[in-house]
C-alpha cells in the first residue's frame, strides 16, 4: 500500500506543477487587483458622491468585513463539499459583484457589491498562506508555493499602472470592469485543476484520489508505484474550542496579533 504523500514523493517535479504554479499564482493577480481596487477608486468617488473621510474609510471597511465573514463559511463549505468547487464559485462571484459594481448608481450600493466581491475573494485566499483553499488543494503538489506572493506584487502593481492610465480617461468604472477581466480569464481554465488527491482521500473518494495522482504522473512523465492507495487513519478534526485550550492558547494569540 502507499499514502498520497508517498505518492506525492514518487512523481517529483514535472510539468504538472509548472502548470499548477502559473494557474494558482495567477489567481493572486486577480485577488491582489480587486483589493487594491479601493485605493486608486477612492479618491474619485469621494469628488463624485461628494464623500466624508469615514464614509471612504467605511468602503475598505466594508471589503475587509465581507472578505472576514465569507472566509469561515466558504471554509466550511469546502471541508464538506470540495476545495474545486469552492474556489469556482469564488471567482464567479467575485467577478460578477466587481461587475457590478462598476454599475453602482449610489455611495450605498457601491459598499455592498464591494463587500459582496470581498466576500468572493476570500474564497480562493483565505488569510493569504493560512487555510486558503488554493493552498488546501496544491501544497500537497507544489514546492514553490512561497514564489506566488511575486503575483500578488505583480497585480498590485499592475492595478496601479492600469488606474494611472485609465482613470484620467474613461473613468474609474471602466477601471473596475478591466480589473475583473483576470479573474474571468481565470475561471476558462479551471477544468486544468484537479479537485485536491488529499481532500477526495480524506472524504473516502479513493478512486478520485488515485485518479488525480495517476493524472499527474503521466504529465510529468513519471510512473505510480505499485499497490494500492490506502486511506489515512481517522483522527478527530478540530474545533473552534481547540484555539483556546491552555496548550495552544499562548500560539492562538500570537498568531491572531502577527495576522
Amino acid at each position: 500500500t502507499f499514502t498520497v504523500e508517498e505518492v506525492v514523493e514518487t512523481i517529483g517535479f514535472g510539468r504538472f506543477h509548472i502548470m499548477l504554479f502559473l494557474i494558482m499564482g495567477s489567481t493572486g493577480v486577480a485577488e491582489a487587483m480587486e483589493i487594491m481596487l479601493i485605493a486608486v477608486v477612492s479618491p474619485l468617488i469621494r469628488c463624485e458622491w461628494q464623500l466624508q473621510d469615514w464614509q471612504v474609510a467605511l468602503v475598505t471597511t466594508m471589503v475587509f468585513f465581507g472578505y472576514m465573514v465569507f472566509s469561515v463559511v466558504l471554509g466550511l463549505l469546502a471541508d464538506r463539499y470540495g476545495r474545486w468547487k469552492i474556489l469556482l464559485l469564488s471567482f464567479l462571484w467575485a467577478a460578477y459583484f466587481s461587475l457590478l459594481t462598476s454599475f453602482a448608481p449610489s455611495y450605498i450600493w457601491f459598499v455592498f457589491l464591494r463587500a459582496m466581491v470581498g466576500g468572493g475573494v476570500s474564497g480562493h485566499a483565505q488569510g493569504r498562506g493560512e487555510n486558503k483553499q488554493i493552498v488546501a488543494m496544491c501544497s500537497c503538489f507544489n514546492p514553490f508555493l512561497s514564489l506566488g506572493k511575486v503575483f500578488w506584487l505583480a497585480g498590485s502593481l499592475l492595478i496601479i499602472g492600469l488606474a494611472s492610465v485609465v482613470n484620467p480617461t474613461i473613468g474609474w468604472r471602466w477601471l473596475i470592469r478591466i480589473a475583473s477581466i483576470p479573474g474571468i480569464l481565470l475561471i476558462l481554465v479551471f477544468k486544468f485543476i484537479p479537485e485536491s488527491a488529499r481532500y477526495n482521500i480524506s472524504t473516502g473518494n479513493v478512486a478520485a484520489a488515485l485518479a488525480t495522482l495517476q493524472r499527474i504522473a503521466e504529465m510529468n512523465g513519471a510512473v505510480m508505484p505499485e499497490g494500492v492507495l490506502r486511506e489515512p487513519a481517522k483522527e478527530r478534526r478540530g474545533r473552534f474550542k481547540d484555539l483556546i485550550h491552555p496548550k495552544y492558547f499562548r500560539t492562538t494569540l500570537q498568531i491572531w496579533i502577527i495576522w
